[in-house]
């Protein structure tokens, strides 16, 4: 008999640094329009972007220097650890944990290198037992939260009474590059921001919400459309402008597709819950998914309030459905290098 798996809770932490929107414009500016002859035009997404603040693990100064590889993943290092610790222990203290209760645990994070991983890092900090199981996962992108939480969902699954916690940590905004002069850096400096969320999931209990399934779809020749591309001086986007009308054109018959596995519709969805990757993104997904405008209410109000953090945005989402109460059942969903569309489906704790 398949176990049942349940979330428990989501602990959500931001690092200590708030970039204004219109702070981050000006630096832009700074950086970037005596060398990029575009950049004027360019430079509106800072007021389209439907972002009001962001925060960031480094003073604003600090990216406007030229700084190298060894520079950035030191600073990924030091500020993903940080966050890893205040998502985790929130997410465990409203579990009413520990972190020796932890028998697994599931670790996403594209924005950095790190070996030993972060959960290793951090073990004595938080006080994980010995002979906790260790899941680091790098390369999921934007789709990393809603696919770490299946991984994290199928392991608590295999092992009844285990507790999984799931850690999704990005510093998107150390790949913020003043050496590069493309339109992809420009348009990540008015969208990026950092934070974590951590998740603790187990097949015992109560919960707040039951996981019911998860799929994902990968669109076939998508490599291009988004991830990192590597030199000395760090990663560099891969962020290609057509993701908009990608997602209004593809995801509809997309989910159509993961739900029809496992015996569901889309008019057995009552909340799509999205990871809001801008605010051109979130009309997409409205007009895609024949929703009111204004329906993805949540989404709009997280992106305006920390940007896009790639894995950890759409778990925020979720956090704040869930504070507002979850319908019966939820579809969280994200989209991510590969080119692929990621899903979990939540119903409501009865």
């Amino acid at each position: 008999m398949v176990q049942s798996v349940k979330l428990w809770s989501i602990g959500t932490a931001v690092p200590p640094y708030v970039i204004d929107q219109r702070e981050a414009a000006l630096a832009s500016h700074e950086a970037f329009s005596s060398r990029f002859a575009d950049f004027e035009r360019l430079a509106k997404v800072f007021e389209s972007s439907g972002i009001r603040q962001r925060y960031v693990v480094r003073p604003i100064d600090w990216y406007l220097r030229t700084t190298g590889w060894v520079e950035r993943n030191n600073a990924y290092l030091e500020g993903a650890s940080a966050l890893f610790v205040s998502a985790a222990s929130n997410a465990l203290t409203l579990a009413g944990m520990t972190a020796a209760d932890v028998d697994t645990i599931v670790t996403v994070s594209s924005t950095g290198i790190a070996t030993p991983s972060l959960e290793a890092r951090v073990s004595r900090q938080m006080g994980f037992r010995a002979n906790v199981e260790r899941v680091p996962v790098f390369g999921l992108g934007c789709a990393g939260g809603v696919s770490g939480l299946s991984i994290a969902s199928r392991l608590a699954a295999s092992r009844p009474g285990a507790v999984v916690l799931l850690l999704a940590v990005e510093t998107c905004t150390l790949a913020f590059r003043m050496d590069k002069l493309t339109k992809a850096n420009i348009v990540a400096t008015a969208l990026f921001g950092d934070g974590a969320a951590a998740c603790v999931l187990s097949a015992t209990g109560g919960g707040l919400a039951e996981v019911e399934m998860s799929g994902q779809y990968t669109w076939p020749d998508t490599l291009d459309i988004m991830g990192w591309s590597v030199d000395p001086e760090g990663f560099g986007v891969i962020f290609d402008r057509a993701i908009p009308p990608f997602a209004e054109a593809n995801i509809r018959p997309a989910l159509v597709s993961v739900l029809k596995r496992a015996g569901l519709t889309l008019e057995d969805i009552d909340r799509f819950a999205c990871h809001p990757g801008g605010a051109k993104i979130i009309d997409a997904l409205e007009t895609a998914l024949s929703l009111g405008q204004g329906t993805l209410n949540h989404e709009r109000d997280v992106l305006s309030d920390y940007g896009n953090m790639s894995a950890p945005t759409a778990l925020f989402v979720l956090d704040r459905l869930i504070s507002a109460g979850l319908p019966r059942r939820t579809l969280l969903t994200a989209m991510g290098p590969g080119f692929t569309l990621s899903c979990v489906s939540l119903k409501a704790a009865a």
